[in-house]
């Protein structure tokens, strides 16, 4: 991994480590300010370093907010959350009193029914409670890395179908209940299914992780879903043990910034007196290998 057992400088900008399995506080930077190409390959680098990076008491309107974004890739624009309704490019995830339902309740990788899944994301507070409302993020490489050689034996070479159907659509569970961020339920919807390989290659680190998850993959390549749901129910399960794992605390201006190809995040839904307001952009990913 690369990781720093203390705060480092790295350039121009600080990197403190929140553990030893992934997540870095990054400071010494205004994100609200367009980036020098040295300041966005250190940020790129403490990325692939540290899996996930937060930062603090930053000032992001939405130009800032996507104008970071895309000093990392293009914009990816979700189309479950695309409801025509506000700027494609943002998605508000908002949390009120009373919700039963939150997005990103169980353990997921951002979007992986789609053919190329986004690279990263860049979550930000506008509004969080006293406390509360955490994410916890886990670290991919090291759930590959902690299988058995003989289970990564099995693994090679196996793919697995990944759906949005659980999160998306007239019948998925999360219209079960109220949700104040919605997603498409209308009749146009239609499922996207793709296939990606349950051991992927990172394409910039070169390192092996594994790639399913809750949200999204529903069996293996050539299996049926019963078939398949055994040891993918374990696989999901053992790439959250809480060794691989680092927890995030809010506050007000905060951003977190994660790469998708190798790490997992849920958001606890542990707040139900208070307000959360959250403002996202992807960035577009490549071909999962």
């Amino acid at each position: 991994m690369g990781l720093q057992s203390s705060r480092r400088r790295a350039g121009a900008l600080t990197v403190a480590p929140l553990t030893t399995a992934l997540g870095a506080e990054i400071s010494g930077v205004d994100l609200a300010v367009p980036l020098t190409d040295a300041v966005i390959a250190e940020i790129r680098a403490a990325l692939l370093d540290h899996c996930v990076i937060f930062f603090r008491d930053q000032q992001l309107d939405v130009a800032a907010h996507k104008r970071l974004a895309r000093a990392f890739g293009d914009i990816f624009i979700h189309p479950n959350f695309n409801t025509g309704d506000h700027d494609p490019e943002v998605v508000t995830i908002t949390r009120n009193p009373g919700d039963t339902k939150i997005v990103g309740e169980e353990w997921h990788t951002d979007t992986t029914m789609m053919a190329e899944p986004p690279m990263g994301a860049l979550l930000y507070a506008l509004d969080v409670p006293p406390y509360g409302g955490d994410t916890l993020f886990a670290n991919q490489y090291l759930a590959y890395e902690g299988l058995s050689e003989g289970m990564k034996t099995l693994l090679a070479g196996l793919k697995c179908i990944h759906s949005d159907r659980k999160v998306a659509g007239p019948n998925a569970p999360v219209t079960r209940g109220k949700r104040s961020t919605p997603v498409r339920t209308d009749g146009a919807w239609r499922e996207t299914r793709s296939s990606h390989p349950v051991v992927r290659t990172h394409p910039e680190t070169g390192r092996k992780c594994l790639f399913v998850n809750h949200s999204y993959a529903i069996g293996f390549e050539g299996m049926s879903e019963a078939e398949s749901q055994p040891l993918l129910d374990w696989l999901m399960d053992w790439g959250h043990r809480p060794e691989f794992t680092c927890r995030f605390r809010w506050q007000v201006g905060s951003l977190a910034f994660w790469d998708n190809r190798c790490v997992k995040h849920l958001a606890l839904h542990d707040v139900h007196d208070h307000r959360r307001v959250m403002r996202r952009v992807q960035i577009a990913g490549d071909r999962v290998r």
